[in-house]
This record gives C-alpha cells, sequence and structure tokens, in this order.
C-alpha cells in the first residue's frame, strides 16, 4: 500500500480551488519549490532532486485538491496527526490525510518522515548526489508498491536536470563583496520602482513600499490589499518595534529565503541588527541566520563583518 498519494500547492497557502483554475506546469513547480527543497536538503540531508521529483510524481506537478485544499504535497496520511485532515479516496474510500498550515510544513513533515522512519535509515548513507541510490533504496523500504517508482523518479530528475539541486549546498562568496550604504539607502541597481504609487521592486523580486511619515502598519497593510498578520509575516522587524520610521522598507510580499543560483557577501560599515539587514536586502532572516551560523535572537553585527546573503 502506498503511503503517499498526488499533493501539492502553489506559493503558499491556497484555499479551496475550483475545478477551473489553470493547472500549474511542471516548470512553474519546480521555479516556486526548488529553493524549499534545497533547504530541506542542507536540513535533513536528503537530496533536492528527490523531494522535487517525488512531489512532482506525487502531486501531478501541484494539480491535486489535497495540495491545493490542504496545502499536502506528498500526501502524506493521519496516522498520529492531531492536526486538521481531510477525507480523499485513495487505496481505499474515505481515508484521512492531513492538511498543513502552509506548503513548507508539508515539505518539513516529509523530511522528518523520511529521517525518523527506521525502514528509511540506509538511504542516508548515500550521498546527497546519488540520486538513482535513492530512487531505488526508496522502493526498497517500501515508499511505494509501483514496481516503476524508481524508473519514474529517475526519469523526472534527468528530464529536468534537478540533480543541479543536489550541489546546491556550499556557499561560495563572490570576489568582491558590496558594501552596505549607512542610513538604509541601497544602491539603485537594487531597486525598481514601480509605477504603482510608493511600491517598488527590490532586485530579489519582492514588492516593499518605503515608509512615509505617518505611516502605520495598519495603512499600509489596508493599501494593499493584506492583512495586519500578513504584513507582519512578510517582515522581520524586532518584536519591540512597533512605531515605523521614515525609510523603514516594508515587504507586501513574502520575502525570499535564498537565491539558488547567485552567491553574493557582503561587508557592513556600520552595525546592524540581523532583521534590519533581512529588511535591506528582501532576504527571510532565517536564511541569513543559517548561512552565517547565527544562533543567537535580535544579533547585532559588528562593522565590518562579512555576511553571506547567497
Amino acid at each position: 500500500m502506498k503511503l503517499f498519494i498526488t499533493s501539492m500547492i502553489f506559493l503558499g497557502c491556497i484555499s479551496a480551488a475550483s475545478a477551473s483554475e489553470r493547472k500549474i506546469s511542471r516548470e512553474e513547480y519546480i521555479s516556486n519549490w526548488s529553493e524549499e527543497a534545497v533547504l530541506q536538503m542542507n536540513d535533513f540531508g536528503i537530496p533536492a532532486s528527490i523531494t522535487m521529483a517525488q512531489a512532482i510524481l506525487e502531486s501531478g506537478s501541484g494539480n491535486s485538491d489535497l495540495a491545493r485544499k490542504g496545502n499536502n504535497h506528498f500526501g502524506i496520511k493521519c496516522h498520529s496527526w492531531k492536526g486538521k485532515t481531510m477525507k480523499i479516496d485513495d487505496d481505499k474510500k474515505n481515508e484521512c490525510f492531513r492538511v498543513y498550515k502552509n506548503a513548507g510544513e508539508s515539505y518539513n513533515d516529509h523530511s522528518l518522515f523520511l529521517k525518523n522512519g527506521q525502514r528509511y535509515a540506509f538511504l542516508f548513507n548515500y550521498k546527497k548526489t546519488d540520486y538513482k541510490s535513492w530512487a531505488k533504496g526508496l522502493k526498497k523500504a517500501g515508499y511505494a508498491t509501483n514496481p516503476k517508482y524508481p524508473h519514474l523518479l529517475i526519469k523526472i530528475i534527468e528530464e529536468n536536470n534537478l540533480d543541479e539541486l543536489d550541489r546546491l549546498n556550499e556557499v561560495s562568496p563572490i570576489a568582491n563583496p558590496q558594501i552596505i550604504v549607512e542610513n538604509k539607502e541601497i544602491e539603485k541597481s537594487n531597486i525598481v520602482t514601480n509605477k504603482n504609487l510608493n511600491v517598488r521592486m527590490h532586485k530579489v523580486g519582492v514588492k516593499y513600499v518605503v515608509a512615509q511619515e505617518g505611516d502605520t502598519y495598519y495603512a499600509i497593510a489596508k493599501a494593499n490589499g493584506l492583512t495586519l498578520n500578513q504584513l507582519y509575516r512578510f517582515n522581520d522587524y524586532a518584536s519591540s518595534k512597533d512605531v515605523l520610521e521614515v525609510g523603514d522598507f516594508i515587504f507586501i510580499q513574502k520575502k525570499k529565503r535564498m537565491k539558488l543560483f547567485k552567491k553574493e557577501e557582503i561587508v557592513i560599515n556600520q552595525d546592524v541588527t540581523v532583521e534590519e539587514l533581512s529588511q535591506l536586502y528582501g532576504i527571510n532572516v532565517k536564511t541569513i541566520k543559517r548561512l552565517n551560523n547565527i544562533v543567537q535572537d535580535e544579533v547585532v553585527l559588528q562593522k565590518g563583518r562579512k555576511v553571506t546573503l547567497r
């Protein structure tokens, strides 16, 4: 009996999707979720190519009802799950599947399932670049009953060059690091101004606004069709910050967790917090901490320190 079925979601938490919705292409799916697969690989040791291929195969590139309605990319069934659930016909009628708050939780749960499952332990003896052994090992461990399962995974990986993701686990700083300029300014090349009022596009591809005199979180959220909770999640200011200052960057989209194909290192020329750095460069705080081995909360980075942003 298969433990997983088709599932996935498109860019975060999407609620009930109608049958008339445009289908997600495989290319879109890979573009949307390859970053998450690499992050999971670096945390758990599972090849990103395997994670992506399984998600593509099990979810039909993210077009299943379970994925769209339940944020469940890998079709993980309930078992001892204590969270929300949904019922879908699979091997048996009306089977129970886990529902996640967001799609990232589904990826993380999939990694934990393999990492903590005793029958999958031998897989971690294989190199992260040995996707063929991983694909065959998953079948041997009983992940799926389809005898062609390894072949299907390998075919997806090789048709889409997903094995390239398995080598994206080392940071290589650029030769000439750029310098952070003072007073929360960024080189003009980093910013593309949007014609729509104060909305701008950061070079990492995330929209933001620059706080003006009298701006509040509520006003910015309302002007951009967001809830306050969304705005708080998109930004990484310290929890003690409750008043906006003129010049603050306020992101109105989710920031990037990492930049896979462009490595970047900076040298800071003034003391700055990780949260402020996150806002300046449009990169998730967790990513900055991960790449620079920072474990403390609300860390102040000293002038002259090199920081990898990838």
